[in-house]
This record gives structure tokens, C-alpha cells and sequence, in this order.
């Protein structure tokens, strides 16, 4: 297991980035690329593109998503959309370039690879 976000965490996602090979994914979550600042002491920059995690920001990225290390956390932990909803009202999420293609995130309904790698990632997630 890894701490999340950690150099070391990165490194096990690519791996099972990797290992998962094609998510088959629906276009619309296929193409998408959105960057995420983790904000914390200092801040961590990563990216959504293929319906995989990668570490750094995209030149690509369609929107950047910016949000605390707590409330990703939670997101990721219990995969509940009602709390990002709640952080975005709240202001604990900002999204800087195009909301409607970080909303379609909301909807998108994962591929079966893409919930496999997913769940590979939170076993071996140590959170804090």
C-alpha cells in the first residue's frame, strides 16, 4: 500500500495503469482530459485522461479542477457524487476552464476495466 498522492502512489497507478491496458471506455469519457491541483501544503498536480489517473497536469486538459487533499479522499473512498456536489457548493472544489465537460463526469458510467482498475488503485491506497 501507498499514501495517497505520494511519489510512490504515482508510481503504483502507472503500474496498474498499465497492466489494465484498454478500458474501453464511452467516447465521451474516452476523450476526455481534465487537470486536478490537489491542494495542500504543497500542491500536487494531477491528471484525468482515458479514464486513467497520471501524475502532472495535461497541455490538453479541457478544465482544471481545483480541490482540497481531504475532500478527494472522500470522493475516492466512498465514490459518492453527492459529496463533490456538496464541495463545489460549498466552494471546496473551483473549476477553472470548461464545468460542462468536468459535469459530464457526473454521469459518465465507467467501462467494467475502468471499475477493475479503479478498485486495484484503492487497494493499494493508504489514506491518511
Amino acid at each position: 500500500m501507498s499514501l495517497f498522492l505520494s511519489p510512490a502512489w504515482f508510481d503504483t497507478v502507472a503500474k496498474l495503469n498499465e497492466s489494465a491496458g484498454e478500458l474501453n471506455l464511452p467516447p465521451a469519457l474516452a476523450n476526455l482530459v481534465v487537470n486536478a491541483t490537489i491542494e495542500q501544503d504543497s500542491p500536487t498536480l494531477l491528471h484525468l485522461k482515458g479514464g486513467k489517473i497520471h501524475q502532472g497536469h495535461a497541455d490538453d486538459a479541457v478544465s482544471t479542477i481545483k480541490i482540497d487533499q481531504e475532500t478527494l479522499g472522500d470522493i475516492i473512498k466512498t465514490g459518492d457524487t453527492n459529496i463533490a456536489i456538496e464541495a463545489f457548493m460549498t466552494g471546496k472544489i473551483r473549476i477553472d476552464g470548461d464545468m460542462s465537460a468536468v459535469m459530464s463526469l457526473q454521469s459518465a458510467k465507467p467501462s467494467p476495466e475502468q471499475k477493475a482498475l479503479f478498485k486495484d488503485i484503492l487497494k493499494n491506497t493508504e489514506f491518511t
